[in-house]
């Protein structure tokens, strides 16, 4: 995470939370001033303890708070037995040891505020593709711009190039392309005319379109998208629930202990209060989970450093442990397992060279912005084809481009522009062209002065890490891989083959995508891997949300649990790898904090276990769990 981003998240925190973080700062210095101070005599050791009442007074304020307001409810959680065990340390004159407690619990807290904002940026990622206004066309033609929330069913809109459409509805007049990747994931812009369906917030890219209203701006698929989002995320948040449970059991257990060893050997067995006051404050002190609490978060922050080194993301703790029991991968086509730019596949010369089909193909394209002729000018600058300067070029709205080259009049563009010429075509050229059609490959013929000189063939390119990262992922026994993709049945069936995946599904919009998931997720542990807005709910309705960071939408980014920033596929069988060592050291870990409070706890009993013993035994526990898990700083 870098610094501006760091810096965004404490911007866009409540005060309360701003305030968390200073006192956690201020905790740590004064922890730091009173500790090294004191060991380097450089200061005395009545004023290390002013430092370390500063560090109680800072690190310990938002636990005292929540820990009143439980008291208040009738709960308790672990905030209450830190704090107690804190004031237990300062009642026998242990302050180092109640400030350090203080001060891992000040920071856990703090460190989990850094992502609570991420529901809410989502949403407002979303929020920014919609136009905030609408052109709307009255009947007698005037035109004036409202807020789109004032738009009613019925109403005409009008959506110039360049602009995005602001609300669902249908064209009833006009014709272009509409790039509708934002909500459909389809790879390729869609040729859209009288009667076609839009969605809000995807892109008009040429031609002047009268759009009439069909749903308010609550009702539109983007509102469904944002819906599904937080819908999501909230069913995410109740697996925390457990935790809770947890945490409260042992609180009260130990708090009810450590009264019970008050009362009982004084009232009922007579015993002098001060050997039973010191015993039970070091029963509070070395039953503390201080080991406990840390060695989760030793493992898992080392784990996240480890993985940020090599360019995984991962949103907090939580989600590197859901990597860990992931057992089934679900992969959005467009962007993720494919570039999400076409590439020149083919060139069928019905005359001449390829080479010379693509140079007065390249030259007349060589200016135009649409993304098929971006493909042909690429191929043409990596053969390393001069071009020749082209005249007249015009575009012909949702079929091609027109153009003189050499003199010659070009026309470039899909079926809709040739429709007299195909018919004259041979037999074996047309089926050719029939079967790249049946691999999802967009066609583009090509003809001089009204004559047909051949075609090409242009396709989203699979990534170079596809194909390995599956196989890699089989050898880790993740074998359940399926892929969903709005775009065409063929497009899917030929990426699923070149990848030897048999589990696709095409044609899909978000909340179908969504629908998917949950059933995967009913039999499996299911992890989305995706990068488009289209991609946002499904990332959410997983158990793990994987976004492909650079090309990814920022929507996409917000929702997913971990994102790739190099958008390299074969980070994910290492992330896996990864998550299921850290959840092994966890568990050491754990296991062995509650054998280490089980057993100090067992010698105050059995051998009169001194304190200064006990804080030994319970500051020495600690360390061994944090050093277990900085070995996870190293790469596996």
């Amino acid at each position: 995470m870098t610094y501006k981003s760091i810096r965004g998240n404490i911007k866009g925190m409540s005060g309360e939370h701003q305030a968390e973080v200073l006192l956690t700062l201020i905790c740590t210095l004064s922890l730091g001033i009173g500790f090294f101070g004191s060991l380097f005599d450089l200061i005395t050791e009545d004023t290390a303890r002013y430092f370390y009442v500063a560090s109680y007074l800072s690190g310990g304020y938002f636990g005292l708070t929540e820990s009143v307001q439980f008291l208040m409810k009738g709960k308790c959680n672990v905030d209450v037995l830190m704090i107690l065990a804190a004031a237990g340390a300062a009642f026998i004159d242990y302050w180092l040891e109640g400030a350090m407690l203080l001060f891992l619990f000040s920071l856990s807290n703090t460190l989990q505020h850094f992502a609570m904002g991420r529901s809410r940026n989502a949403i407002r990622s979303l929020m920014k593709l919609r136009p905030a206004e609408a052109l709307v066309r009255s009947a007698d033609g005037t035109e004036q711009k409202v807020p789109v929330e004032a738009l009613k069913l019925g109403d005409i809109i009008v959506v110039k190039p360049g602009e995005r459409i602001p609300i669902d509805g249908t064209i009833r007049s006009g014709k272009g392309t509409v790039d509708q990747s934002a909500i459909t994931g389809e790879s390729a812009p869609v040729f859209k005319e009288e009667g076609a369906e839009v969605f809000a917030a995807t892109f008009n890219e040429n031609g002047i379109l009268e759009i009439k209203v069909t749903r308010g701006a609550g009702d539109t698929t983007l509102a469904k998208i944002i819906k599904m989002v937080e819908q999501a995320q909230n069913k995410k948040a109740e697996t925390q629930r457990f935790l809770d449970e947890f945490e409260s059991k042992y609180a009260i257990s130990v708090i009810i202990s450590t009264i019970a060893l008050i009362l009982i050997p004084y009232y009922i067995l007579d015993q002098p209060f001060d050997p039973v006051f010191y015993r039970a404050m070091t029963i509070l002190v070395v039953a503390s989970p201080c080991a406990l609490i840390i060695s989760t978060p030793a493992s898992i922050l080392s784990a996240i450093a480890n993985a940020a080194r090599s360019g995984i993301l991962f949103k907090g703790g939580a989600y590197l442990e859901q990597a860990a029991g992931i057992q089934a991968f679900a992969f959005d086509k467009t962007g993720t397992l494919t570039k999400g730019k076409p590439a020149v596949t083919d060139i069928i010369p019905i005359s001449g060279s390829e080479n010379e089909l693509l140079r007065l193909a390249a030259s007349a394209e060589e200016h135009s912005e649409h993304h098929l002729a971006e493909a042909i000018v690429n191929e043409a600058r990596r053969r390393k084809v001069e071009f020749i300067r082209a005249e007249d070029v015009q575009a012909i709205i949702g079929k091609g481009i027109s153009a003189k080259v050499n003199g010659a009049k070009l026309k470039i563009g899909n079926r809709y522009l040739f429709e007299d010429n195909l018919k004259d075509l041979s037999e074996d050229f047309n089926n050719t062209l029939e079967e790249f059609r049946n691999q999802g490959k967009t066609v583009i013929y090509v003809s001089k002065d009204d004559s047909m000189i051949g075609a090409m063939a242009l396709a989203d390119q699979i990534r170079e890490q596809a194909a390995p990262t599956i196989l890699e992922l089989a050898d880790l026994g993740i074998v359940d891989i399926t892929i969903l993709t709005g775009d065409s049945l063929n497009v899917a069936q030929n990426v699923a083959e070149q990848l030897n995946i048999t589990n696709y599904h095409a044609g899909l919009l978000p909340d179908q995508k969504v629908e998917l998931i949950e059933k995967l997720s009913q039999k499996k542990a299911v992890a989305m891997v995706g990068d488009g807005v289209n991609d946002a709910p499904a990332l959410a309705a997983s158990h793990l949300g994987i976004a492909m960071g650079a090309a990814g939408t920022d929507v996409a980014l917000e929702t997913a649990d971990v994102v790739l920033m190099s958008d390299d596929l074969t980070k994910l069988p290492y992330m896996i790898r990864l998550a299921r060592r850290a959840k092994t050291v966890v568990w050491q870990n754990i296991i062995f904090s509650l054998a280490v409070i089980a057993m100090l706890v067992s010698s105050v009993f059995l051998f009169d276990l001194p304190i200064t013993l006990g804080v030994i035994g319970h500051e020495g526990s600690t360390l061994l769990v944090v050093l277990n898990g900085l070995r996870l700083l190293k790469n596996s």
